[in-house]
């Protein structure tokens, strides 16, 4: 028998307690299991590109072409099985543990795998806890700055029949406290009631290319489908953050974001030539609104990115204004290769580690290169180096700051009314304190783009170090409602605007559900800390602050009172006061 040795990415599992489930009544269990198998499990893993390898009585293991598309499938049928158990007993409920590994398995001529990639995968999912997803080091690496995930470190764990520690991060989707944590409270976020009529999510294009390398390709063609359709204010759009957590099952989408219509497509990129197809469905009765397929050259990309833009706006039967129609009429960059670069270095960017940041950073520039009218490109490129700047990546931090700015303010100059150049011009603004511009450019980027998260976020920031906090807390809200699985650095900027405020215990409640979804955040633990001398909490206090010296034990509040950009230099005080009151300050 041949064999072939790969890398791959190994979901396995199982039903918690089946035994006493099938025990108690065998006929039931298994009706129940076979109907979550056609109904939840299956579809699911069909539309994440998984590949069942084998069947146990009450689990599986399941080969993915990569992790990201493996604990997607994971944490969509974990939801699934929160709704489905609402209202079941306890001892009745069918609850999946699920374990996740990227390692050399062995593959044989009839499909089936084997070796430790296939092991491991299995025993993370003998320790993840009922309704939670346990994924090894090497998963987690493939996905952390991808996704935003709720992940607990749970250290080396000795594996059963594994010859080295294995070092474990749980994500939580199950219970009701994990669930708090999974989301941060994006579940009292949506809306209750039915979604309003104009709203959209789109989902993340499907690359049917054959080669996953081209993700970014399909990945770019939806952001900028979403980046026009927000421009349109009679339009309710959900953030890119939250509708690519979802893939499939739109009337599911529909339900946990909160949006009456759903697109969603594939993208096939062939040497000069590109198809896409799309379709907007009505999330809540799943009936299709329009479909069309494009076959193009790639030169094309733009007329079709428009095309489809414009049979949205015609199947929701919107009025544009004339404003409008000139927000959805913009300048492209007529240089394909320039586009090529820019989704690539977007793609990059969005994943916020050193190394891919100095990836990005070099494709975004010669984007720039390749097009010098490439007002976007600029925008993002400024954005790149003002990452460089806050983490003292790559060049000396004043250079790289001058950088953010030459290129913020190339971007504005170029298109007035592209809202992400006002987006970086603003935080480019904000962190050389020019705290004015920096809500007037973030107050810009809105009108140009009112479902725009992350101006909204960025203009409570530029409010929040202005000394205005009752105005911050309304921005962060707004973004968080447009983007329900926001990133977890929006709970730390609303708990900033509370503690300025002196509501400590609101303050810790958010650093709490913060610390749940990053457990390394350093920053979190010191105004946690802070907030706690304020209580009288002092032995918590010191605490935290012995744990955040293990995160970092280079941790400066001098650094911090240097970088962070406070109209008001006493407005840090307060932060440094509650420490000296916890009797932890440096």
């Amino acid at each position: 028998m041949s064999e072939t040795r790969k890398l791959a990415a190994i979901l396995a599992a199982d039903v918690v307690g089946y035994s006493r489930l099938a025990s108690a009544d065998e006929d039931r269990t298994l009706a129940r299991l076979r109907a979550l198998r056609s109904d939840l499990i299956d579809p699911t893993i069909a539309v994440h590109n998984g590949r069942v390898i084998k069947r146990t009585g009450d689990g599986a293991l399941v080969e993915f072409r990569s992790v990201v598309d493996a604990v997607r499938c994971a944490v969509e049928i974990q939801h699934g099985m929160v709704e489905r158990n609402a209202g079941v007993p306890q001892d009745r409920r069918i609850e999946f543990r699920i374990g996740i590994h990227l390692g050399d398995v062995v593959e044989e001529s009839d499909g089936d795998l084997m070796g430790d990639g296939v092991n491991i995968a299995s025993r993370l999912e003998g320790v993840a806890a009922p309704g939670a997803i346990c994924l090894s080091e090497d998963a987690y690496r493939q996905v952390k700055t991808r996704l935003d995930l709720s992940v607990s470190d749970l250290g080396s764990k000795q594996l059963k029949n594994i010859a080295e520690p294995i070092r474990v991060y749980s994500l939580q989707v199950g219970s009701a406290g994990a669930k708090a944590a999974a989301t941060a409270e994006t579940a009292t976020s949506r809306p209750a009631a039915a979604p309003p009529k104009l709203s959209i999510a789109v989902l993340p294009f499907a690359n049917m290319s054959g080669d996953a390398e081209q993700d970014y390709f399909a990945d770019g063609i939806s952001e900028d489908i979403i980046t026009a359709l927000s421009k349109l204010s009679q339009l309710f759009v959900i953030a890119r953050n939250s509708s690519f957590t979802f893939k499939g099952h739109v009337q599911e989408v529909g339900t946990k974001l909160g949006v009456r219509h759903v697109l969603e497509g594939s993208v096939r990129k062939s040497g000069n030539r590109v198809r896409i197809t799309a379709q907007l469905i009505d999330a809540t009765t799943g009936g299709h609104l329009w479909a069309e397929r494009f076959d193009r050259d790639l030169t094309d990309i733009f007329a079709v990115q428009d095309d489809v833009t414009q049979q949205i706006v015609g199947a929701l039967a919107l009025n544009l204004t004339e404003d409008d129609r000139q927000r959805l009429a913009p300048e492209h960059p007529r240089n394909t290769e320039a586009y090529d670069y820019f989704l690539r270095g977007r793609e990059l960017w969005h994943r916020l580690t050193k190394e891919t940041n100095v990836a990005a950073r070099d494709l975004l520039q010669r984007a720039t290169e390749l097009d010098p009218n490439f007002a976007s490109a600029y925008a993002f490129l400024a954005l790149a180096h003002g990452i460089d700047y806050l983490n003292r990546w790559g060049t000396p931090p004043p250079e790289s700051m001058a950088q953010a700015e030459e290129a913020a303010t190339r971007a504005v100059t170029l298109d007035d009314n592209d809202p992400w150049a006002h987006w970086a011009l603003a935080t480019i603004n904000l962190y050389t304190r020019r705290h004015d511009g920096a809500i007037d450019e973030a107050k810009r980027a809105i009108v140009l783009n009112p479902n725009f998260s992350e101006a909204h976020a960025c203009l409570g920031e530029a409010l929040y170090y202005s000394g205005r906090s009752e105005e911050a807390l309304e921005s962060f809200a707004r973004a968080k409602t447009l983007n329900p699985y926001f990133p977890d650095v929006v709970l730390h900027f609303q708990a900033l605007a509370f503690f300025q405020l002196g509501r400590y215990e609101e303050a810790v409640d958010l650093l709490k559900q913060r610390l749940a979804r990053n457990a390394f955040t350093d920053v979190s633990r010191a105004l946690l800390a802070a907030s706690y001398g304020h209580l009288s909490r002092f032995e918590e206090a010191r605490a935290v602050w012995q744990d955040l010296l293990r995160v970092n034990p280079d941790f400066s509040l001098e650094y911090r009172r240097k970088v962070l950009p406070y109209k008001n230099p006493a407005d840090f005080e307060p932060m440094v006061e509650g420490l000296r009151k916890a009797g932890v300050t440096q």
